[in-house]
């Protein structure tokens, strides 16, 4: 197969790989605390536990994303360095998320299985993860067409997160939930993304192939002076891997949980209200995927950076303004709550610039491949894009503090308990969904205005805060900006051709 169509094959299916991971990864990563909050009865030392283990769990990464960087860096198969792991890290991630969504434990006995099973999926998920986005520098150094295929592969890591975000509060919370109960849904589309997962990665395992050139080179030792080194050696990755960070929490605290917590506080609990609050919000992030590679071609990063962040200030003042302004049910558009259109609105365009940043961060990360092999000679892909995972799972443990403090600081546990007690008593068949629906409605007219304003500001205020601190970081501080991303390129060509001379 010759050269440019291997590269229009790996263009198609390695991003057709991401879709079932990124449904894995919003499973857990947003609805993995609201499923333990509508579905367990928790003290708030059992919800300080589990924020705790989170917490530890992101830690314990700090570790284990750039071993596995190195253990990858070091791997020579018949089937390429990454293709192991990403095999092995998927399968075993589709059967502990079957197990964390389908035990029927309580109280202190779930807390410890719950740590269990949350740092065994930061293991299996880091060995899949790290490996697949790892395989990006190796697909391709050239600037466009890696812009392609990180806006390419994002496109579709969005449609998996999107459709898991549409459909899993759609069918676990409200009338529609599957099986009549939240337990009993959570359980079922669990199992049905576990198979998902490796299906979508058979693209990458049976259709992608990877520039090998690295079977040339001597094989580096798993050593933590070497992982140590790479990431203090660069100082425009340790900078990237800063404002990335601080993004990613702006970019998760809607989604992890405080968002979906809010919609049902103030407009019902009802699954297909936050389905719909998410489908407006990140549906016109897909044009942006989409169109990305032309945009990139005529703006420069840092501009467009600027544009993306006016377009979200805009939209979480929509958000504010409306939430503030208007009560719900008071002002109706039809048989839509004008307050919850504006909310909803709001969040489209605050989320196209964060997705908008989310891309070009990415990029950004990558880019220092190229600039460790400038600097000591070395790409050390492996170690270098795994402090990307690392980074997005250690925002989501931070976004997770966030929202626990939120719940504990607004009251909001005192109605997750009752609405758990209800759920369960409907899973085992003890009342009729009509009759938890009915009483839940009712526990739900207890909430009052300060509560619900609490969550709303949580998730407006800080989002922009941080969104504003991660632009002017990059602009003062990250230096690989089109123009010196080539020169550098341009540079490290020349020196591997005078070497071959």
């Amino acid at each position: 197969m010759n050269e440019k169509r291997q590269s229009r094959r790996n263009l198609l299916f390695f991003p057709l790989g991401t879709v079932g991971r990124d449904m894995v990864y919003s499973l857990v990563t947003n609805f993995l605390l609201t499923f333990v909050l509508f579905t367990r009865q928790l003290t708030a030392g059992q919800l300080a536990a589990i924020t705790g283990i989170m917490v530890g769990a992101r830690i314990f990464d700090a570790l284990n994303d750039p071993i596995m960087g190195n253990i990858i860096e070091r791997t020579r198969t018949p089937i390429g360095k990454f293709k192991p792991w990403i095999l092995a890290g998927m399968l075993s991630t589709s059967l502990v998320i079957y197990a964390a969504f389908n035990v029927k434990l309580q109280g202190w006995p779930f807390v410890w299985f719950f740590g269990v099973i949350y740092f065994l999926f930061s293991i299996t998920y880091t060995m899949g993860d790290i490996s697949y986005w790892g395989m990006i520098p190796s697909l391709s150094s050239d600037g466009d067409t890696r812009n392609t295929f990180t806006s390419r592969t994002t496109l579709f890591a969005g449609i998996g997160g999107t459709a898991a975000s549409v459909f899993i509060p759609m069918f676990t919370t409200g009338a529609r939930a599957i099986g009549g109960s939240t337990p009993v849904a959570f359980g079922r589309i669990a199992l049905v993304i576990a198979i998902l997962c490796p299906l979508f990665l058979c693209f990458v395992l049976f259709g992608v192939k990877e520039d090998r050139s690295y079977n040339a080179e001597p094989v580096p030792p798993v050593s933590f002076k070497k992982i140590w080194s790479t990431i203090t050696g660069n100082d425009q990755l340790l900078w990237i891997a800063l404002i990335f960070l601080v993004h990613e929490i702006s970019n998760n605290i809607v989604l992890s949980g405080i968002g979906s917590t809010y919609i049902y506080f103030e407009f019902g609990y009802e699954g297909g209200l936050y389905s719909l609050f998410t489908t407006i919000g990140m549906s016109v992030t897909a044009l942006l995927m989409i169109f990305y590679p032309m945009i990139s071609r005529k703006v420069p990063r840092k501009k467009f950076l600027l544009t993306l962040l006016k377009v979200s200030l805009v939209g979480y003042a929509i958000m504010l303004i409306a939430g503030v302004a208007l009560r719900a049910g008071a002002l109706m558009l039809g048989s839509m709550d004008m307050k919850f259109l504006l909310i909803t609105l709001g969040y489209m365009l605050a989320n196209f610039g964060q997705y908008g940043f989310y891309l070009i961060l990415m990029i950004s990360v990558i880019n220092t491949v190229e600039y460790n092999e400038y600097l000591h000679g070395t790409r050390d892909e492996g170690i270098i894009t795994s402090m990307r995972p690392f980074l997005t799972k250690l925002a989501s443990a931070l976004t997770v503090v966030i929202a626990s403090a939120t719940y504990l600081l607004t009251g909001a546990t005192r109605y997750t308990n009752q609405i758990s007690s209800l759920e369960n008593a409907a899973a085992a068949n003890a009342i009729t969904e009509a009759e938890k629906l009915s009483e839940i409605h009712a526990l739900l007219q207890g909430v009052t205005h300060g509560q619900s304003l609490g969550l709303l500001l949580v998730m407006i205020v800080l989002p922009a805060l941080l969104l504003i601190a991660s632009y002017v970081l990059y602009i003062r501080h990250y230096q690989l900006d089109e123009p010196e991303y080539d020169r550098i390129c341009a540079e490290l060509k020349a020196r591997r051709e005078g070497r071959q001379a």
